[in-house]
């Protein structure tokens, strides 16, 4: 086992580092997740602190294809009061034209008229595999753009590699690799501010609320947030049901308002399924429960809310360069 890395070590890392003539371009991709400006933030100050030119590229890579005003250089001050900001505030957007090997040689030539060579994209798994094909196709893309007489070999020999780093920035935690993704413990808290709330108006009525959450195909949110406020049941794609599990439902809820339970909560993942590949609505749900037992029930689908509002202190903390090298500057 490799000894531990010494704090005066790891200082003397950050000051040899040296980012003079390089040029970094930072971008969002996909849907936003709080704590994404947290990161852009991070990218700009460390690359400046290296002596690094940071450019902004609006709206992720539909900017990086259109080129221009997209492509702005960052200052320091720049991503001054951004971290507790939600959302991204350089913009996302999902881009059909950088699936295409033109869309991509388009961004490579914006990329080339900057100087950037190093490039961070923050985003989701369809925005760091893009990320990664852009890498991969970069020498070949330089090359085309050099037989179309775009650029000359100068530019060809300066801008021959392409440097990636993705951060994923998703709600889902969907990304393997990663102890939590940014957004995520965000988006937790937001679903059980709604759970908390909804728990009040149900215990008054008697009611059971069955909630859809997000997260795709993978169950985290729904898990974490079913364990956190109490829930009565909750359906991931991890784990289907097995078979007979609406007469399981069925009894449990029975047995709680017998036991003077006055509210059930349903938490289902919206990538929910049974064993047969079959989807598990909350719409679904609530018909059963309506049909089978009687039960005042209402369906509250979270959407976008989950995606809303500011970063928690986690989110915050996750992607601040501070926490690894605090700096008199603030």
């Amino acid at each position: 086992m490799e000894a531990p890395i010494k704090r005066q070590d790891t200082k003397k890392l950050f000051e040899n580092l040296s980012g003079a003539g390089k040029s970094i371009g930072v971008l969002t991709s996909g849907g936003d997740a709080q704590g994404m400006n947290g990161a852009v933030r991070a990218v700009v100050r460390m690359g400046i602190y290296v002596g690094a030119k940071v450019y902004f590229i609006h709206e992720g890579y539909q900017g990086m294809v259109d080129g221009g005003q997209n492509i702005e250089e960052a200052t320091w001050e720049s991503v001054s009061s951004m971290l507790q900001v939600g959302g991204t505030v350089i913009g996302s957007a999902r881009c059909l034209e950088f699936r295409t090997r033109e869309g991509r040689r388009r961004g490579a030539l914006n990329l080339v008229r900057h100087g950037i060579t190093n490039l961070c994209v923050i985003g989701g798994d369809g925005s760091l595999t893009g990320a990664n094909l852009f890498r991969e196709e970069w020498s070949g893309l330089l090359d085309e753009l050099l037989q179309q007489g775009q650029i000359d070999t100068d530019a060809v020999q300066k801008n021959s590699v392409l440097h990636i780093v993705g951060m994923v920035g998703s709600i889902d935690n969907d990304f393997c690799g990663t102890d939590m993704t940014i957004g995520t413990d965000s988006a937790l808290h937001r679903i059980i501010e709604v759970v908390d709330a909804i728990g009040t108006t149900a215990q008054s009525h008697q009611r059971t609320f069955v909630l859809e959450v997000m997260g795709r195909h993978c169950g985290y949110l729904a898990l974490v947030s079913a364990l956190a406020c109490g829930a009565d049941w909750v359906f991931f794609p991890e784990m289907p049901p097995e078979d007979g599990w609406e007469e399981e439902l069925c009894q449990k809820l029975s047995e709680n308002r017998a036991d003077k339970k006055r509210l059930n909560i349903i938490i289902v993942a919206e990538g929910a399924m049974d064993w047969h590949n079959k989807p598990i609505s909350a719409e679904y749900i609530k018909d059963l429960v309506v049909q089978r037992l009687g039960f005042d029930t209402r369906v509250t689908i979270l959407g976008h809310v989950q995606r809303g509002g500011t970063p928690s202190a986690f989110d915050r903390i996750l992607v601040d360069p501070h926490v690894v090298r605090p700096t008199s500057r603030s």
